[in-house]
C-alpha cells in the first residue's frame, strides 16, 4: 500500500534542514527583540488612542515647518559626517597599513582611541573649548592675537559636524583597515610584476577590492549619523539647531510622555526609516557590481608604499589630527574637572580634587559605574554571538526568506534610539505579559535591539571575504558541517568578530540615548549622570564624573586588547 501524501510530507520534511532551523530561530529573535517594539512604534504613530486609525494628525505633523527644518538638519549633518568620516577613515585606514609610516602600528590604536570616547562628552568638551562666549580656547586666540571676536563658534552646523565626524570616523577606519590587512596580495603582485605602478595599482585594484568595507563602514556612519542624539543635544539645543532625534526628545520630555507626544515622535521617526531604505538601496546598487571575496587562505603580506620624502610629514599629520580630536577634549576634561569653580583660569592654584572626592561620595556615581560595565559586557557578548549567527545564514546559507534577517537586522538603524526605547517600553511593560520597566533587563534589550545592526555589518563584511571554497574543501574531506564552521570560517572571522564586539561594547559603555528614557531608581547609567549633571548647570561636576568614566574606559579597553592578545598567541 502506498500513501503519496506521507510520502509528500517526509520529502518536504528533508528539505527541512539545519540552515531553515537556523533561519526560523534567527528571524524569531529579531522578530521579538526587533521587529515586534518598531511596530508597536507604527501602530501607535498611525492610530488614536482608542486604536482607531488617523491619518489627519499625520499630516499636520508632516506640514509643520519644523519637522522640515529637522529633517533636513538631519540629512545635512548625516550627509556631511558620511563624507567627513569615509575619506579620513579610508585614508589613515590606508596610510597605517599600506605604507612604511613610522610607528604605524602606535598610530593605528591611536586612531581607534575617538571610537572609545563618548561623542556627547566629547561635545560638552568641544563647547567648553569653542564657546563663542567665554570658550577656553576663543579666549586663548584672542588674547594671543589680539582678535576683535572669538575665532570659533561650535553653536553652528559645521561645529556639530565636524565634533560629530571626530567621534564616528573610527567606523570606516576600523572596517577598512581590517580588510587591507586581511587582503590576498597576489593580484597587486601581479599587478607590479606587469609595470604597473603602485598608485595605479592602489586606485585600481586595492580600492575596488575593499569597496565593501568602505560601504558598511560609510553606512555605518551614516545610519548613526541620522539618528544621533547627544552631539546635535549638546550644541545644537543652545542655538536653535534640532535634528529629528533631539526634536523628538523635546516633544517627548516636554510633554512628560503623553500619548500624543509618543505619536509626534513616531510619525517624525518614520521619516528616517525612509531615509534608512533610501540608504540600504544605495548600498546595495554598489555592491551588486562586482564580488569581492579577498581572502584566499594561504598567509599573507600586504604590499607596502614607500613614502619616502613624505614620511617625516605624514606621521606629523597623523599626531596633529590625533592631538586635536583627542588628546585637546580629554585634557580639558581633566583640567575642567578639577576646577574650584566653572569660568575660572587654568591654573594650578585653582585645581582642587575635591570635585572628586565628592563625585565618589554618591551612590549615584558608583551604582551608575556598575551598571554601565554590567549591561555593556553583557549586551556586548551576546549580541556579537547572535549577529555571528545570523550574518552567517545571510551570507553562506543557501535558503530562501534570508532576506527577512536582513531587514530586521538593520531596522534599529533606521529609527532613532529615543524612539526605539518607546517601542521597548511599549513591548516590555507589562501589556504584553512581562513586565521589565524600571529594570536593568529593559536597558539590556534595547541594547540588544539598537547594537544588532553593529554586529551584522561588521560580522558580515568578514564573512563576504571568506571564499566559499575554504568551507567546501573542508567538507570534501569528511569535516561535518560544524566543523568546518568551528575549524575554518570561524578562525578567519574571529577579527570581525572582535570588532564587533568593541563595535558594541564601548557604545553602550558611553550610552546615552536609550537609557536616559529606561532607567529606574537603581539602574542609573554613567550616561544618565554625567548628562544631567550638565543640563542642571554642574559643570564641574559632569566633567569630573566624565574625567571617570573616561579613565573606566581607557581600563576596559587594555584589559580587552591584552585578552584579545592572550588569546592569538594561544590560538
Amino acid at each position: 500500500m502506498k500513501f503519496p501524501r506521507l510520502a509528500k510530507g517526509l520529502s518536504g520534511l528533508k528539505k527541512f534542514g539545519v540552515a531553515e532551523l537556523v533561519l526560523l530561530v534567527s528571524i524569531a529573535i529579531l522578530v521579538v527583540v526587533v521587529a515586534f517594539p518598531i511596530l508597536l512604534i507604527f501602530w501607535n504613530a498611525f492610530t488614536t488612542a482608542e486604536g482607531k486609525f488617523n491619518l489627519k494628525d499625520v499630516v499636520t505633523i508632516l506640514s509643520q515647518p519644523q519637522t522640515y527644518e529637522a529633517l533636513w538638519n538631519s540629512v545635512v549633518i548625516a550627509a556631511g559626517v558620511t563624507a567627513l568620516s569615509t575619506v579620513l577613515g579610508v585614508f589613515f585606514a590606508w596610510l597605517v597599513t599600506r605604507t612604511d609610516l613610522p610607528f604605524k602600528n602606535l598610530m593605528k590604536l591611536l586612531f581607534v582611541v575617538p571610537f572609545m570616547l563618548p561623542s556627547f562628552i566629547g561635545a560638552i568638551a568641544w563647547k567648553i573649548l569653542c564657546s563663542p562666549r567665554g570658550g577656553y580656547l576663543n579666549v586663548f586666540l584672542v588674547n594671543l592675537f589680539g582678535l576683535e571676536k572669538a575665532p570659533f563658534n561650535v553653536y553652528t552646523m559645521t561645529g556639530i559636524i565636524i565634533v560629530e565626524t571626530m567621534y564616528l570616523f573610527p567606523f570606516v577606519f576600523i572596517q577598512v583597515s581590517g580588510a587591507l590587512e586581511r587582503m590576498d596580495p597576489t593580484l597587486e603582485e601581479s599587478a607590479l610584476i606587469s609595470g604597473i605602478d603602485l598608485f595605479t595599482i592602489t586606485r585600481k585594484i586595492t580600492f575596488p577590492l575593499i569597496t565593501p568595507s568602505i560601504v558598511a563602514g560609510a553606512l555605518l556612519v551614516a545610519m548613526y549619523s541620522l539618528s544621533h542624539f547627544g552631539v546635535p543635544s549638546v550644541l545644537g539645543q543652545n542655538a536653535g539647531i534640532y535634528n529629528i532625534p533631539t526634536l523628538i526628545y523635546q516633544a517627548i520630555h516636554a510633554s512628560g510622555g503623553s500619548f500624543n507626544a509618543i505619536r509626534t515622535g513616531t510619525v517624525l521617526a518614520s521619516l528616517l526609516v525612509l531615509s534608512a531604505a533610501l540608504i540600504l538601496y544605495l548600498q546595495n546598487l554598489v555592491l551588486k557590481k562586482g564580488r569581492y571575496q579577498i581572502i584566499a587562505g594561504k598567509s599573507m603580506r600586504p604590499m607596502l608604499l614607500k613614502l619616502r620624502g613624505l614620511r617625516v610629514p605624514m606621521l606629523v599629520l597623523s599626531i596633529l589630527y590625533i592631538a586635536v580630536t583627542v588628546l585637546l577634549p580629554t585634557v580639558i576634561i581633566f583640567l575642567v574637572g578639577a576646577l574650584k569653580t566653572y569660568g575660572l583660569p587654568l591654573k594650578f592654584a585653582n585645581m582642587t580634587l575635591d570635585n572628586l572626592k565628592y563625585i565618589f561620595t554618591w551612590k549615584m556615581t558608583r551604582d551608575s559605574i556598575k551598571n554601565s560595565v554590567i549591561l555593556s559586557v553583557g549586551a556586548a557578548v551576546v549580541t556579537m554571538l547572535v549577529g555571528t549567527m545570523i550574518s552567517y545564514v545571510i551570507v553562506k546559507a543557501k535558503v530562501r526568506g534570508k532576506f527577512i534577517l536582513e531587514f530586521l537586522g538593520m531596522l534599529p538603524y533606521s529609527v532613532p534610539g529615543t524612539v526605539i526605547v518607546l517601542g521597548v517600553i511599549l513591548a516590555w511593560s507589562g501589556k504584553f505579559g512581562i513586565n521589565l520597566y524600571n529594570t536593568a533587563g529593559i536597558i539590556f534589550v534595547a541594547y540588544i535591539a539598537r547594537y544588532m545592526a553593529f554586529a551584522l555589518k561588521s560580522t558580515s563584511a568578514s564573512l563576504e571575504q571568506v571564499h566559499d571554497s575554504l568551507e567546501e574543501a573542508s567538507r570534501a574531506c569528511g569535516a561535518s558541517h560544524w566543523q568546518a564552521l568551528k575549524d575554518i570560517v570561524l578562525p578567519l572571522i574571529k577579527p570581525g568578530m572582535i570588532s564587533a564586539f568593541f563595535m558594541i561594547f564601548f557604545p553602550a559603555l558611553r550610552e546615552l540615548t536609550t537609557s536616559v528614557l529606561l532607567y529606574g531608581p537603581t539602574t542609573r547609567t554613567i550616561g544618565v549622570a554625567i548628562y544631567a549633571l550638565h543640563e542642571d548647570g554642574e559643570t564641574v561636576y559632569a566633567t569630573a564624573l566624565a574625567s571617570i568614566a573616561l579613565v573606566i574606559i581607557v581600563i576596559g579597553e587594555i584589559v580587552i586588547r591584552r585578552l584579545s592578545k592572550a588569546e592569538r598567541r594561544n590560538a
